[in-house]
């Protein structure tokens, strides 16, 4: 078994899509230890706010065959290919790491480079793997998270239910 980092975000219809990939992870890799679900600006371009979290889970399949269930899930969820990189999107799911694994794997890039550089996925690693290394740097996500600099890209956490329960909670702007 694998011990897997995924990014989750949504731009469009947010709320229904989020949980749309919850209830499909759930159903195929539970259990899952799910973050804090953030609100962020768009980045790369100018669009209506992302929601944003990172889910951890344990699996079977291989880094392609994982990729490949994932591109279907998003594509079940409307996911529009072939257009510009950074642009609305209904789902986008990423593996962010696969163990401790490093390089290029079934066209993979690990661990995904994004990590170090976008809040919206270090705030919400670094919240549910604080201990965790990452597989470059050799340092905590809870370090990284520390050391990162908070002026580059604006995040919240929000409130948000899934499954009839409070899994986000907002919190005031002191990010």
């Amino acid at each position: 078994m694998a011990l897997v980092y995924l990014s989750i975000g949504s731009n469009i219809e947010r709320f229904r899509h989020v949980a749309s990939a919850l209830d499909a992870l759930e159903a195929r890799f539970a259990p899952l230890v799910v973050s804090s679900v953030f609100e962020s600006e768009a980045v790369g371009f100018n669009g209506s706010p992302f929601l944003n979290l990172v889910v951890a889970m344990d699996t079977e399949l291989s880094v392609g065959e994982l990729s490949q269930w994932l591109k279907a899930l998003e594509d079940a969820n409307g996911r529009v290919r072939g257009g510009a990189k950074f642009a609305p999107r209904t789902l986008d799911v990423d593996i962010l790491t696969y163990n401790q694994v490093v390089g290029v794997v079934d066209g993979v890039e690990l661990p995904r480079g994004e990590v170090l550089y976008n809040a919206f996925v270090l705030w919400p690693l670094s919240e549910i793997a604080p201990d965790d290394v990452h597989p470059i740097s050799q340092q905590t996500y809870a370090n990284l998270w520390a050391d990162y600099d908070r002026s580059t890209q604006r995040l919240w956490p929000v409130d948000f239910s899934w499954k009839g329960q409070l899994i986000s909670r907002a919190q005031p702007l002191n990010n």
